[in-house]
């Protein structure tokens, strides 16, 4: 994970001072590239506690097509509270997109797209396609979601039975989201792989806006103070039947090593 601090250093010391949607203030770059060798472990961030629980449910919880957060409450996980409304509901974010995404057909009838189901079915039957893409972009949703996506496509690539994805987000919280991001694709890259019988190769991350919030630039600085711990490795307990059979228990993440939680506030 040492460009991803590389990053975080960057955008710590050349950031571009900007306004932002929630009136915190932030440091930011424009388009950055991260790539990671998913063969030398699970890229997940050492130098602080990243809270596994809550990046495997809200992953589990975007592959079942939900967007209600009483689901991941029932999980003990919060992290989407501050943008539901009474009810739970978000709107139709990523979940829906991903596996409900609405549109009509040629006799102008409503219809559900599964991109998930989709793209688990040509990664079999057609691997060197360049189309194993899924987008949560839907620009007539856009209104209706409670927070507009902010990693909003990513792309499946096959080579000889080794599987690479990369990631474009619009919008990364360099600090807190990016990391969280990183584990949840690294995990979701593991998961294709073992359903369509391919060995996980590489994760690429595209960010646009690259921002460092300016309450969280104190918690930037001690991180960097921070040596990188040896990465963790991920197994998987059983052979679980489809992408959206898996359950928390399946996950056998080992020797996570990290350093102690940075607490930071979030920007709503």
């Amino acid at each position: 994970m040492k460009d991803y601090l590389t990053l975080l250093k960057f955008v710590l010391e050349q950031g571009a001072e900007r306004e932002d949607r929630t009136g915190t203030g932030t440091l930011a770059t424009f388009g950055n590239r991260l790539e990671f060798d998913l063969s030398k472990g699970l890229p997940i961030v050492t130098t602080k506690k990243i809270h596994l629980h809550s990046v495997i449910h809200e992953l589990l919880w975007f592959l079942s097509g939900d967007s209600n957060v009483k689901t991941l409450q029932q999980k003990g996980v919060t992290i989407w509270d501050e943008w539901a409304d009474s009810n739970g509901d978000l709107g139709p974010v990523y979940g829906k997109q991903w596996r409900k995404w609405e549109t009509t057909n040629d006799r102008d009838e409503k219809i559900e797209i599964d991109q998930i189901k989709n793209l688990i079915e040509t990664l079999r039957t057609d691997p060197y396609s360049r189309r194993h893409i899924v987008s949560t972009w839907n620009v007539g949703d856009l209104n209706k979601m409670a927070l507009a996506p902010c990693h909003i496509l990513f792309q499946f690539y096959a080579q000889n039975n080794y599987l690479s994805c990369q990631i474009y987000q619009r919008s990364a919280d360099i600090f807190l989201g990016l990391p969280f991001n990183i584990a949840s694709y690294a995990l979701l890259t593991h998961m294709v792989a073992h359903q369509t019988k391919m060995t996980p190769s590489k994760l690429i991350w595209v960010g646009g806006d690259c921002h460092l919030y300016k309450n969280h630039i104190e918690q930037a600085r001690l991180q960097l103070n921070r040596k990188p711990y040896k990465l963790p490795t991920l197994s998987f307990r059983r052979n679980v039947k489809d992408i959206f059979s898996y359950v928390f228990n399946d996950f056998d993440i080992t020797n996570y090593k990290h350093h102690e939680l940075i607490r930071a506030p979030i920007a709503i």
